[in-house]
């Protein structure tokens, strides 16, 4: 399936405009077993013409046949190239960028270009319960792998130190898993937490 490129996208959002559109799809818990439990994922990737994707990802937990049963969390964040901000980018806070891209062109994105032939990547990712993630890694055609720098918990927040998430671009259906490590299991290193298969809805 083509992946289509709107328009309107700044060209530093090139390199992730494959993860534009809303998914939808059905996932397990942990490491994926046959006792381990179900859930359905819907997930959007939008952008407003600023250079970053606007990320929602909200899940019910399921029966086998995928019945939803109740809500399991909702998560928000943004997506973007990994890069120093520059004058002419917008922020802190309400302060305004200039209304010409600071990459303007796809040679301003290439000279990004990591030595792998990848993009570097930027995500943050925040979570009810007064946890927030920021992540570092790599976008190299239709696969990204993320790993945690900071995890930042609130004083009433469940034990979280660490977190991996893989994306791929499998036969046009976004394949994900995440593995987390909690503080209240020290050397046990991660996990797997969770995978999913999501298809495209729009």
């Amino acid at each position: 399936m083509p992946i289509e490129i709107p328009t309107d996208l700044t060209p530093e959002l090139v390199p992730l405009s494959w993860l534009i559109g809303e998914w939808e799809g059905r996932g397990r818990l942990g490491s994926g077993d046959e006792d381990s439990e179900h859930f359905v994922q819907h997930v959007s990737f939008t952008h407003n013409g600023l250079p970053y994707l606007q990320y929602r990802a909200e899940s019910w937990l399921t029966d086998d046949d995928g019945m939803r049963l109740r809500p399991l969390t909702v998560e928000t964040g943004f997506w973007a190239l990994e890069r120093k901000q520059l004058e002419g980018d917008g922020g802190p806070g309400l302060v305004p960028g200039d209304i010409v891209p600071v990459l303007k062109s796809a040679s301003d994105v290439e000279e990004l270009r990591n030595k792998d032939g990848g993009f570097d990547i930027s995500v943050s990712i925040a979570h009810p319960g007064g946890i927030s993630e920021l992540y570092y890694g790599q976008i190299k055609g239709p696969q990204i792998q993320l790993t945690t720098d900071m995890v930042m918990r609130g004083s009433h927040s469940k034990d979280y130190s660490a977190a991996t998430r893989i994306f791929g671009l499998v036969d046009g259906n976004l394949l994900w898993r995440w593995d987390v490590a909690s503080g209240a299991q020290p050397g046990k290193g991660l996990e797997a937490h969770a995978s999913a298969v999501l298809k495209r809805v729009s």
